[in-house]
């Protein structure tokens, strides 16, 4: 075993030598991530635009939590400078707000993804997990006339955006996992995760807790690296251990 996989191997058995970077930790999904990052024992570095806005949302008085300013549409080098030299992994969950603004979603789910991959390489971090979406590549499904592609793409194209952005991160070199998660639902989890590999998924939902457990296991599993992973969750799935979910999709 190389001397990269044996240190690679030795934070993942433990998780307080490890900080986790979140960017967009105060979103829907951003802080079930942090949540259960603590809860997991990691120490995390939450990336927010606002602050006192985060203090308001994220858990009060935990010594493993950093909260930093941290705008992904403002560039590589501020992002550099946010996520420091003491982070290990990069976990994505941005996302742009609805607006008349039809560049938001390239300016966020795009350009801010790729100013966050070109931040790690100028650090050395080596670990990338995105949040995404299944159907980002509805085009090349055959899914251009599905009601949820539709809809999606006419705020500003943001499958599109978000597709460009899981192209640069694949071919960056860094090592990735991107998460695919069907119709995001803030709802406690009904049904057990069903993981597909990409352009497979293009119906079904998922709550946001399961998503974060899925970002999250990521980073303990070797078995996830350079993958992309739809998920759903449905009652007729049968239980499955993530050594298996993820060790059921082919690296990329």
């Amino acid at each position: 075993m190389e001397g990269s996989e044996i240190k690679e191997v030795g934070i993942i058995q433990n998780n307080s030598k490890k900080k986790i970077f979140v960017a967009g930790a105060t979103g829907n999904t951003g802080k079930r991530i942090v949540e259960q990052l603590l809860a997991y024992g990691f120490a995390v570095k939450a990336g927010v635009r606002d602050v006192n806005k985060a203090k308001s949302i994220l858990p009060e008085g935990n010594p493993l939590l950093q909260i930093v300013k941290a705008d992904v549409t403002e560039g590589s080098a501020k992002l550099a400078d946010a996520i420091g030299d003491d982070s290990d992994a990069v976990i994505c969950a941005t996302g742009f707000q609805p607006s008349w603004n039809l560049l938001a979603p390239w300016k966020v789910d795009n350009f801010g993804t790729v100013n966050l991959v070109d931040a790690c390489q100028k650090l050395g971090v080596n670990r990338f997990i995105l949040i995404s979406s299944i159907l980002v590549n509805g085009a090349a499904m055959g899914q251009l006339f599905n009601p949820v592609y539709i809809i999606l793409n006419v705020m500003g194209l943001v499958l599109v955006a978000k597709l460009q952005a899981e192209r640069y991160i694949r071919k960056s070199g860094i090592n990735y996992t991107i998460i695919r998660p069907g119709g995001l639902k803030n709802d406690p989890p009904q049904g057990n995760l069903v993981m597909q590999p990409e352009d497979t998924l293009f119906r079904g939902s998922i709550s946001r807790d399961q998503v974060a457990e899925v970002a999250v296991k990521a980073l303990l599993h070797l078995e996830s690296h350079y993958k992309v992973v739809e998920i759903v969750a449905s009652t007729d799935a049968p239980e499955r251990s993530f050594e298996e979910l993820f060790g059921s999709i082919e690296q990329q």
